[in-house]
């Protein structure tokens, strides 16, 4: 059961004085004593807001008049950007400087509500996208029934026709997928790997056979659950970090914004300093970026495991950790990999688990290894807080913690968190 109600206040508009920000793209407003998150708006501005959703406990809104506007306030870059347009992004009205500002503000909302602890914040750039565009290099795009594609608007399953999108990297653009049309398709994503490659993945509408527009790129059909299957080209991309090339498949996760593998990578061994001879775990691996930074630190004498659910991506793992014989790759869930293999100790431990965060399970189940350093990698502040609260509670304490905008424009940011024991 939700508690969105029918709109009473669908529609009406609103005179609001803008309060802080909110995790999510909102700031806060007040309206007769309700909470109103607003869209499109900036701490301190006065506005007109547009009511789109009523609950039973806030209202939702767009600010779609600015009456007092804040110094950090620009024209959005992208004519697409702003009130019931696309959704991709939330920032697009503020000046980066203030985008970084308002990130590092949510950070530390979500370490003081949820973890009890004050910290001072300071949302890094990542190389790559000094305008703030550019920099995403895979963009799923939306399908209409008559295969014109588009971008979700917010909150919404309808589509917003674009040409192009500002964001996203020019390996993605040259594809042009926004300007071709997809007949049979409900969703067509593109991929541009650092190494060059360029693949699109195209999901096909139920019962029904997409018909593929001539493209310059390595073309794969979505599955399901029996994943992608090559139609033209390899099914994998390379990466490059470093000196060292990454294998991945095209349908699988790799860090988006093209600065943001060898920054995590350099902030995880900065906090870990894995030293010659130690055992490090490598949870939720992935194609095993972290992995073999660890076991070039380790080295021979060392040891790391790496435990990754997802079948292809621990093969592809498996595959890029192949010259250093001190990593291993497991498959499976990380709490019944680490039983299974009756892992009881670690000298270090990296986590980079999804949006939804370890868990206390996996939190109580990684405590236990009595590691001396656990560093956390979240692309998600408020799971991030509430993970480092029950690490607290066996022993761990938040040291140091970093924060990236890997997603320039949107209102997501990437932390990097370290614990140790006390």
């Amino acid at each position: 059961m939700t508690d969105t109600k029918e709109a009473d206040m669908g529609g009406a508009r609103l005179e609001l004085t803008v309060d802080a920000v909110a995790n999510g793209g909102w700031c806060v407003a007040r309206h007769e004593g309700r909470v109103v998150f607003v869209r499109h708006a900036l701490p301190g501005e006065r506005v007109v807001a547009e009511v789109t959703e009523e609950t039973a406990r806030f209202l939702r809104a767009d600010a779609v008049e600015i009456l007092e506007p804040s110094p950090d306030r620009v024209t959005p870059p992208c004519p697409f950007a702003g009130p019931g347009r696309c959704g991709g992004c939330d920032w697009q009205h503020a000046t980066l400087e203030a985008q970084r500002r308002l990130k590092a503000d949510v950070v530390a909302e979500q370490f003081r509500r949820l973890a009890g602890l004050d910290r001072k914040v300071v949302v890094e750039e990542v190389p790559g996208a000094e305008d703030g565009l550019g920099w995403r290099t895979r963009v799923r795009f939306a399908v209409e029934r008559d295969g014109t594609t588009g971008l979700r608007k917010h909150r919404s399953h309808e589509i917003e026709h674009v040409t192009e999108c500002l964001i996203a990297h020019p390996g993605v653009e040259e594809i042009g997928a926004e300007r071709l049309t997809w007949p049979g398709a409900a969703s067509v994503e593109v991929v541009a790997a650092s190494g060059g490659d360029r693949a699109v993945i195209v999901e096909p509408v139920p019962r029904r056979r997409a018909a593929i527009p001539d493209v310059d790129a390595a073309v794969l059909l979505d599955e399901g659950r029996r994943g992608t299957r090559a139609l033209r080209g390899r099914a994998s991309l390379t990466e490059r970090v470093g000196e060292r090339d990454f294998r991945v498949t095209a349908s699988g996760f790799w860090q988006v914004h093209p600065g943001a593998a060898a920054t995590l990578l350099a902030a995880v061994l900065d906090f870990g300093r894995p030293e010659p001879g130690e055992w490090a775990l490598d949870l939720y691996c992935g194609a095993g970026l972290f992995a073999a930074g660890l076991a070039e630190a380790v080295g021979p004498e060392g040891a790391v495991l790496g435990i990754e659910s997802e079948p292809q991506a621990a093969q592809d793992a498996r595959f890029n950790l192949r010259d250093l014989p001190q990593a291993r790759i497991e498959r499976g869930r990380v709490e019944e990999a680490l039983d299974r293999l009756r892992i009881e100790r670690a000298d270090l431990v990296v986590a980079d688990p999804p949006r939804a965060g370890l868990g206390r399970p996996v939190v109580e189940r990684v405590a236990g290894l009595e590691a001396s350093r656990v560093v956390y990698v979240s692309c998600d502040p408020a799971t991030l807080a509430r993970d480092v609260a029950w690490f607290g509670e066996h022993g761990y304490r938040l040291e140091d913690l970093r924060a990236f905008d890997q997603y320039p424009m949107t209102h997501h940011v990437e932390c990097v968190a370290l614990l140790v024991r006390d």
